[in-house]
């Protein structure tokens, strides 16, 4: 997944959750506190999924099959939220009893299945709630081309279990098919072997023969076309958009090329991206074969890619190599941001590799800032916490600096061959803060401890921290500065505008003192820059919680605008938070009542906390 910003919104109960994180590295670390699953006793291993998509209702309704390993138990336990179930059936195909445990508001509920010391396979037939959270249903005019509804599903972390009665923990690895009915007008895709063109009838058969954790089960459902980039690499989108991203994403083979030079061979055969309706919570989800992106990344100049370099990566790490519980996650993120910016620096150079390390150290430094302690170590104890609501730049970033700290110490070629070796002899399987720690020792640092340990249980910034830096910023920091001089003498700027990516625009937004400007310079760098008239998302985001902060009211149309269409987190929260920060909630309420119905539901339960709107 790409990274999101974490903002305090005042839930006090993060940090008294988090009060229990001593007391848990002093106890098991291996116990995933998310899952009612009872693994010893009996463990599914094959998902068979046939269900119905109902548009009209906004419900999936049908059935899951397992096969599973029963270790002499009389009873299997699976993850529940939001399901209705009617029946279940053993692989005889008589009836079993089953009940639902107590309601969770963060795990759902326990579905406890009665089965014999032989049973095998089990069968539920279910439905769907309108409200499953894993679930959003989008109106034609929620969409890019406005002509069809649409679906997808978002399972990471725990909230699978919202459309699938299934074990949710990244603790397993199942295989799955599928048989999937929708309208006849629209395409079905799932993270799996995928169609490259509608069926006559609607019906869709899939196969996922590489074993997945559950959170990487995903779903789509649209009117869609397929364009192919090369033999392995190719685009899904609205039919008006495929174009644009076809183009945008012309370099996915390339950088599938350099991430195997890398670190081994490209392990799920086909590597396709979808790009979504602009109301997609996260910058992209890296489910396995069919990567879900943002179209905020079709910006024109191909500039905004690294962030399917990172999806990419997580086809190793998270994919291949999986944290075994969300208290591990910086393993998959650590790893992954690590790994885009490697493919990144191949493709496009060391500068271009340093300015997105000094974005992301950016954005680690307002997060280090915002989150409460507890939660500002790699290793996190989430117990009795919603994963979704702790997930900060932390993992992503510091993760991040933890691997290259390694890389400077021990060298890059001894500490690629380490990686190299990391996937291949972990590939398929789960691993843990612990189990990395020993395994980074008697790979890497030979015995080495100490400075590890402190790196990855230590809350705030580690000690002998080397701070990122980028020659291309430096060069934006002398502009910006004598933008500034000019602005002083109450000149306009009248300098050639520069041939800039995204990434040096947004450095020189973000130099941007909002305690040290006034809504007057910010007005005389807009005449120059045009930023308020700025189609580029990133560019938007900055320039408008800049533009809030300084109640520069020339960008409050479209800045609504920007915030009815896109619902991508990363951009949402900050506005909304520097609306309310500087006595704007009214306005932010205004514009909340109206996009709330085209924001995911990761998104509408933040926010309505933010805004107080119990809705």
């Amino acid at each position: 997944m790409h990274k999101f910003f974490y903002l305090v919104f005042g839930m006090g109960f993060l940090v008294a959750a988090c009060g229990k994180q001593q007391a848990l590295l002093a106890d098991d670390k291996n116990v995933d506190t998310q899952t009612y699953a009872h693994l010893s006793k009996a463990k599914i291993t094959h998902l068979s999924w046939d269900v119905e998509v109902d548009f009209e209702q906004k419900i999936i309704v049908g059935s899951a099959t397992y096969d599973f390993e029963n270790h002499q138990a009389k009873e299997i336990f699976f993850d529940s939220s939001q399901l209705v179930i009617d029946s279940v059936l053993l692989g005889n195909g008589k009836k079993t009893p089953y009940e639902l445990g107590e309601l969770d508001i963060v795990k759902g509920q326990a579905l406890k299945v009665k089965i014999s010391p032989k049973d095998k396979k089990v069968s539920i037939y279910y439905k769907t709630s309108p409200q499953a959270s894993a679930l959003q249903w989008l109106d034609p005019v929620q969409t890019h081309d406005k002509k069809q509804p649409y679906l997808l599903t978002q399972g990471q972390a725990i909230l699978t279990r919202s459309y699938i009665p299934i074990q949710d923990t990244p603790s397993i690895r199942i295989t799955y098919d599928a048989t999937v009915r929708v309208p006849k007008d629209l395409l079905a895709l799932m993270s799996a072997i995928n169609p490259k063109e509608k069926s006559a009838d609607g019906i869709y058969h899939f196969k996922m023969p590489q074993a997945l954790p559950p959170y990487l089960i995903a779903l789509a459902v649209g009117d869609l076309q397929y364009q192919a980039i090369d033999e392995r690499t190719g685009v899904y989108a609205e039919p008006t958009q495929l174009k644009d991203a076809a183009w945008e994403l012309a370099d996915m083979g390339k950088m599938v090329d350099a991430a195997e030079q890398l670190y081994g061979a490209y392990p799920w055969g086909q590597f396709d991206v979808l790009i979504l309706p602009p109301s997609f919570p996260f910058g992209g989800m890296e489910n396995p074969r069919l990567t879900f992106a943002t179209p905020t990344i079709l910006v024109g100049d191909r500039s905004l890619t690294n962030l399917i370099a990172h999806e990419l990566a997580h086809s190793w790490s998270g994919n291949l190599v999986t944290n075994a519980t969300w208290n591990d996650f910086w393993l998959n993120e650590g790893f992954t941001v690590y790994f885009e910016r490697r493919i990144m620096e191949a493709l496009e150079g060391k500068d271009y590799a340093d300015m997105i390390t000094v974005i992301g150290y950016q954005d680690l430094q307002t997060d280090m800032k915002l989150l409460p302690k507890n939660l500002t170590s790699l290793y996190i104890d989430l117990t009795g916490i919603n994963p979704d609501d702790a997930f900060s730049d932390v993992p992503y970033d510091k993760g991040f600096l933890f691997l290259k700290m390694l890389e400077d110490r021990y060298g890059r070629v001894p500490f690629d061959a380490f990686v190299k070796k990391y996937f291949k002899e972990k590939a398929f399987k789960t691993t843990n803060t612990e189990d990395f720690i020993v395994y980074l020792k008697e790979n890497l640092t030979h015995g080495e401890d100490d400075f590890v340990q402190t790196w990855v249980y230590d809350t705030g910034w580690p000690k002998g921290l080397v701070v990122p830096t980028s020659k291309l910023f430096e060069l934006v920091e002398k502009k910006y500065a004598a933008d500034i001089v000019q602005i002083q003498k109450g000149k306009a700027i009248s300098d050639e505008l520069p041939e800039w990516s995204t990434n040096e625009w947004l450095h020189y937004i973000r130099l941007i003192d909002v305690t040290a400007t006034t809504k007057e310079d910010i007005a005389l760098i807009d005449q120059r820059y045009r930023f308020t008239d700025s189609k580029n998302a990133e560019i938007q985001c900055a320039w408008f919680e800049k533009s809030f902060r300084l109640q520069y009211d020339k960008v409050n149309s479209n800045a609504k605008d920007f915030l009815i269409q896109v619902g991508r987190r990363k951009f949402i929260e900050p506005l909304y938070l520097a609306l309310k920060q500087t006595g704007q909630i009214n306005f932010a309420k205004e514009i909340y009542q109206e996009a709330r119905p085209n924001y995911h539901f990761l998104a509408r339960q933040n926010l309505d906390l933010l805004l107080e709107n119990p809705a």
